[in-house]
């Protein structure tokens, strides 16, 4: 979704599943991408050796993870915001996170950032490609909604001033929530915390060894 943000002022108008409820319009502060976030610092500190961003819209998480020196490839769907990527410096390709995606199996980590959990309104599908994606011991690195909100699948939409997009599946996944859809892929989550108002958590691909090496932090 965050792909699709990437000019200003725009509204995302969302429903719940089957559009059962009244449509509720969520204002989306499409510049909030573009610039470092208080809270980015703790996630991309978990992202060690080549990480793939997936959703990675303007890019500024790849750069970030340039900077430090990461190996890092940006893919987003959407053509401006591969471009925006490059723009900033990132290595971006426009792929679909479901499609042929290089180095498959052999990424150190999986970042799901921004909401991007939601890619698709399957978290339980996303999980288990990212799953695939991640090299044994590898880690899938998320972003979540905070303990106790909804957990839910929504339609949603975005709106610019020429009006409103194509429906697309959407999905919001709570903190105490992540570790139940990440034992059914196989991930297990070592690391869960807060860093300025927002959710994260690390799933690991393996078993007991690849857990060794994490930390079991329960929201």
């Amino acid at each position: 979704m965050i792909g699709e943000i990437c000019g200003p002022g725009l509204t995302g108008t969302a429903a719940p599943e089957g559009r059962r409820a009244s449509i509720r319009a969520i204002e989306l502060p499409a510049q909030r991408w573009y610039h470092p976030i208080p809270g980015d610092g703790s996630m991309l500190d978990r992202c060690t050796g080549p990480t793939l961003d997936v959703g990675a819209g303007p890019g500024r998480l790849t750069v970030a993870l340039a900077e430090r020196g990461v190996p890092a490839l940006a893919i987003d769907i959407t053509p401006g915001a591969v471009l925006l990527a490059r723009s900033s410096g990132a290595l971006a390709l426009q792929r679909d996170v479901f499609g042929h995606l290089p180095a498959t199996g052999r990424w150190a980590t999986v970042l799901l950032a921004d909401g991007n959990i939601g890619i698709g309104g399957d978290p339980l599908t996303l999980l288990r490609r990212a799953a695939e994606l991640v090299r044994p011991g590898g880690a899938v690195v998320t972003e979540t909604g905070p303990p106790g909100a909804p957990s839910r699948c929504e339609l949603a939409r975005l709106r610019t001033p020429a009006g409103p997009g194509p429906w697309f599946p959407w999905a919001l996944v709570a903190a105490d929530r992540i570790r139940e859809l990440g034992r059914a892929c196989g991930l297990h989550v070592t690391q869960a915390w807060s860093d300025s108002g927002r959710w994260f958590a690390v799933l690991r691909r393996g078993g007991a060894a690849a857990l060794a090496g994490g930390q079991d932090l329960r929201p």
